[in-house]
């Protein structure tokens, strides 16, 4: 696995200065569109999940709709989708989140989730761990269970998982530094 991991990390690409000054931006697109990797990818996170009894895998816009639905597809499951204020067509529930400065929010609809559902919340990435904090706080709002949050890569410098507690936190790769 190491070596698979290894290949992984090779794929990313580093974007300074995106989306601003002194941001070193993980480029997830190259692993994309390697076909034989991306789908080691997914096979390598979908195997911690496969007798997990996974109902939905919650995917947080926008990455995590690829990760997500090829995971919820891997594991049989459902997938659902979280986006961003006034984009989904349906009665909504919303969370909100603390960014470096200011606020955002995350919606999902009402009915998004089987009663007593359990989920997998599925991103590319966690850095201060805000979005997956508020994708949390909707399958607590639609009566799911998180089962735990799955990410390709941890910015672990930036300490996110520690916002999700008592949550469960698995990702692939991890970055100690920028």
């Amino acid at each position: 696995m190491e070596k698979e991991i290894a290949e992984i990390r090779r794929a990313i690409r580093d974007i300074p200065n995106f989306p601003k000054p002194g941001i070193i931006f993980k480029d997830i697109t190259p692993l994309l569109g390697n076909g034989p990797l991306f789908q080691r990818t997914i096979d390598l996170l979908a195997s911690r999940y496969k007798n997990q009894k996974i109902d939905v895998v919650l995917g947080i816009e926008s990455r995590g709709f690829i990760i997500g639905a090829a995971l919820a597809y891997k594991l049989g499951a459902g997938f659902c989708i979280v986006r961003k204020p006034g984009k989904l067509p349906y009665e909504t529930h919303s969370a909100s989140y603390q960014l470096e400065y200011g606020s955002d929010t995350l919606e999902v609809h009402r009915d998004a989730l089987p009663p007593h559902a359990r989920v997998l919340i599925a991103d590319d990435l966690i850095a201060t761990g805000g979005t997956a904090a508020a994708a949390i706080a909707l399958v607590d709002k639609l009566g799911g269970t998180v089962v735990e949050c799955a990410f390709v890569i941890e910015l672990s410098f930036l300490k996110g998982r520690e916002k999700l507690n008592p949550c469960s936190v698995f990702s692939l790769l991890q970055y100690d530094s920028e």
